[in-house]
């Protein structure tokens, strides 16, 4: 039995916690927050028999074997570290970390511990994505590649009244790349593995972080777009383009349609399946997996992937 806690009661987290009313095995049995209030509020949601304000408290419970965090990107190292001191398995939203550094420690620390640190990567986990890993040959030869996450984010209004919420403050490490850029940059790396450059050119804001940027990848044969933005949205797909043909992805997160269209012919394919469970729910399935089968293999896949985006984002950070 995965039995978790959780940290942090944005959105994101009341996702986490439905999503895992779809796995077998998983439940949750307490939250934690520093305002007594929301953590209330958030265990009442979803009758969770424990709320609390001290996360050391909180971790004393050996029954929980688990946690998922999602707070602001900034004190994700802190949070962890201590989770995995107390041999806890543990679940971090992305980006995991913004330091190449710091995921080196906490992973060093996870293995001293006996434990999983994992990245709540959702796209990388779905069976669309597989969808699309395995469509890639079909289109040949890559030559391009572009997938974006542009998306006017629900908090700069705030910012522009001159607010400055976690999404968009320096101390917090807001900022366009590493919030909606994770998703696209994760599938671009799952895809095509770590590039031999990167050079990332933005739209700098007036707290220090970026709005929205454009992230380019060199591959050996091809150059690999990345989007992002919190400050506008697009409606176009993302495409990987080939010497025989071209895939179309609806999104980089969720993946829901995938079409092929060759280059010669018209055979046009529509790949994508429909899913059962919440796009979540995926990587909470495998994560208990790999927890319950000791399957250091397929963890060291997810943590590879992790690493080499981490040291991308480290490598250009905020504008």
């Amino acid at each position: 039995m995965l039995n978790l806690c959780t940290i942090g009661t944005s959105q994101i987290t009341r996702t986490f916690i439905e999503a895992t009313e779809h796995v077998e095995g998983v439940q949750v049995n307490a939250v934690y927050s520093r305002d007594q209030q929301k953590a209330d509020a958030l265990a009442n949601s979803f009758n969770v028999p424990m709320s609390y304000t001290d996360l050391d408290i909180m971790l004393t419970d050996e029954r929980i074997n688990g946690v998922y965090i999602a707070s602001p990107n900034a004190i994700h190292f802190e949070q962890v570290m201590t989770c995995l001191k107390r041999q806890k398995h543990v679940i971090c939203e992305k980006p995991i970390f913004t330091g190449i550094s710091n995921f080196k420690a906490a992973y060093e620390e996870a293995d001293r511990q006996g434990v999983y640190l994992f990245e709540a990567i959702k796209n990388l986990h779905t069976p669309n994505f597989l969808k699309l890993k395995d469509a890639l040959n079909l289109v040949g030869s890559v030559r391009s590649a572009y997938f974006h996450r542009v998306r006017y984010s629900s908090k700069y209004d705030r910012f522009l009244e001159g607010d400055i919420p976690n999404v968009f403050s320096k101390q917090m490490d807001g900022g366009a790349l590493q919030d909606l850029g994770v998703y696209p940059l994760s599938l671009m790396v799952a895809l095509f593995g770590e590039p031999e450059a990167s050079h990332y050119h933005c739209v700098p804001l007036s707290s220090g972080v970026d709005g929205s940027g454009t992230l380019l990848l060199d591959y050996t044969d091809f150059i690999g777009t990345i989007m992002c933005s919190k400050i506008s949205t697009s409606y176009n797909a993302g495409e990987i383009h080939g010497e025989r043909g071209t895939l179309v992805v609806d999104n980089s997160s969720p993946i829901n349609a995938i079409k092929f269209i060759p280059n010669h012919g018209s055979d046009t394919a529509d790949l994508e399946m429909s899913e059962t469970m919440p796009t979540m729910s995926y990587q909470i399935r495998n994560f208990k997996s790999i927890i319950d089968s000791v399957d250091h293999e397929t963890y060291c896949y997810y943590r590879k992937i992790s690493e080499k985006v981490v040291s991308i984002l480290d490598d250009h950070g905020n504008c």
